[in-house]
């Protein structure tokens, strides 16, 4: 168990010898292409032509591991030692694709990067620790490849993504973020910075006393974020209307509800009731402000029906609020 627990069931990279390298690269590559095949599959439905560049970048693994077992049959002969990067300490790892889902462009495109700037230190290394020229040789111009892989990517893309190609992807991955994050998010702020208004202001001239009101907006603030998420989570679970993982949309609905809400009711914790409310007006201000400006900025709604919208829900609901208090 001790062995395990501190990883000496793991073998160091430097007792590695130079058959043993090879078969660890060739494994190496195969991982590799098969991580970029599967990030071509989970793109190609939304992002077809980056999932293109990602075929090739697969087909380009798959030379390199070509190039590989023909060195170790010429030096070594056809067995192949089964060896992995999670038998070598202190070796890089891989994300299986399913481990980074749903996909997103910049997801894979930074994972893309680092899985190349490892590879290049492997194979410098690799190469550091053989006699062989021809091995040696081999190892040195495959790092070089894994260093261009970059400007292999970027000619990729030109090759698979011309202006109107990009741009509907971009549109694809902006609709994306905002149907997952912006819409669920909205909505649970609206609700929180709103349907709060009344309960809190109407704790607040009813009671005069900041703590009971604050009280009172904790818990309506955590409840409605909790209702607003669950209930989220529940209605949709994405695969038909493509709005993305229910977990997401229902922590960004939560999460914003809550915020929302507490964002009138921490100013409370003021023993000053005046004071307090005040700064409470300034915030709600803000808040109602912050929701017209992401309907305009996301949804594209017109400034003027965002801010009508907006202040006219606001101004009911905490005049409701005030006039229930002061009953």
């Amino acid at each position: 168990m001790f062995s395990r627990f501190f990883g000496s069931h793991r073998r160091p990279f430097s007792s590695l010898d130079e058959q043993e390298i090879l078969a660890l690269a060739i494994s190496s590559e195969e991982d590799d292409a098969r991580i970029y095949r599967a990030y071509a599959d989970g793109l190609r439905d939304e992002y077809p032509h980056s999932a293109a560049v990602f075929d090739d970048m697969a087909e380009e693994e798959d030379g390199h591991r070509a190039a590989l077992i023909e060195a170790h049959r010429e030096r070594f002969g056809e067995r192949i030692p089964l060896i992995r990067r999670e038998h070598v300490r202190g070796y890089y790892d891989r994300k299986p694709d399913w481990l980074v889902r749903p996909l997103g462009l910049d997801t894979v495109r930074s994972q893309a990067e680092q899985m190349e700037e490892q590879a290049h230190r492997f194979y410098v290394e690799a190469a550091k620790r053989t006699e062989d020229a021809g091995i040696r040789k081999l190892l040195g111009d495959l790092a070089i490849a894994e260093k261009t892989h970059e400007s292999l990517a970027h000619r990729l893309s030109e090759k698979h993504l011309g202006e109107d190609e990009r741009a509907e992807e971009e549109q694809t991955e902006r609709k994306q973020f905002i149907l997952t994050y912006v819409q669920p998010g909205l909505a649970g702020l609206m609700d929180g910075s709103v349907s709060t208004l009344a309960p809190i202001f109407a704790a607040a001239f009813a009671t005069g006393d900041t703590w009971q009101t604050f009280l009172v907006g904790l818990a309506a603030s955590i409840g409605a974020g909790i209702s607003m998420g669950f209930t989220e989570v529940a209605s949709d679970d994405g695969v038909i209307s493509g709005r993305g993982s229910p977990i997401k949309r229902g922590l960004a609905t939560g999460i914003m509800t809550t915020v929302g809400g507490l964002g009138h009711a921490l100013p409370y914790l003021i023993p000053h009731f005046w004071t307090a409310t005040v700064i409470a007006f300034v915030i709600v201000f803000i808040e109602l402000w912050a929701i017209a400006w992401i309907q305009n900025r996301y949804m594209e709604t017109p400034w003027s029906r965002a801010t009508f919208q907006v202040v006219l829900g606001g101004a009911l609901v905490f005049a409701a609020g005030m006039l229930i208090g002061n009953a």
